[in-house]
């Protein structure tokens, strides 16, 4: 046991850079040193912007998206080939994303997300509209089925 410090030399903490006990208080750490830098490609090489690539599709998805929303008031029908257009398109460029990341923008990722999302909504709007209208057309068609009478009576009065 060390007179000196009052630890013995078991329990004495060690020094990881040199494997010396330090004379007072808590090991010493080696320094941290940071990650290697990244260098980017540079600015051009690949197209877009900081020297990143956009994906091909990423604007046509997010325009093809917020549309299919748009259209969801028509009938449930025009909205549906937007949003269907949309997801294909997204899929492919997801798949080139994940094939290489490192040559394409996040933005334009972060761009493919959006229009796929709202192209999801767009659908999901289109085909419940489209359900609300079905569900009108035959409420009505079975209301006029059951009273023919009736039904003429309505076709006289709209000539």
């Amino acid at each position: 046991m060390s007179e000196e410090q009052g630890i013995p030399e078991e329990n004495r903490p060690i020094n990881p850079v040199n494997n010396e006990t330090p004379p007072f208080g808590p090991p010493i750490t080696p320094p941290v040193t940071p990650p290697p830098f990244q260098q980017q490609p540079p600015f051009g090489q690949f197209g877009g912007g900081m020297g990143y690539q956009n994906l091909p599709n990423s604007t046509i998805v997010l325009v093809l998206g917020i549309l299919s929303i748009a259209f969801c008031c028509c009938y449930g029908i025009l909205g549906l080939i937007p949003a269907i257009i949309a997801l294909v398109l997204s899929k492919k460029d997801k798949a080139l994303y994940n094939a290489n990341p490192s040559i394409y923008s996040l933005s334009s990722y972060k761009n493919l997300n959006a229009g796929r999302i709202c192209a999801i909504i767009g659908l999901i709007l289109n085909i419940l509209s489209l359900a609300y209208y079905a569900v009108i057309i035959i409420m009505f068609g079975t209301g006029m089925m059951s009273d023919p009478q009736k039904m003429q009576e309505i076709l006289k009065g709209l000539q």
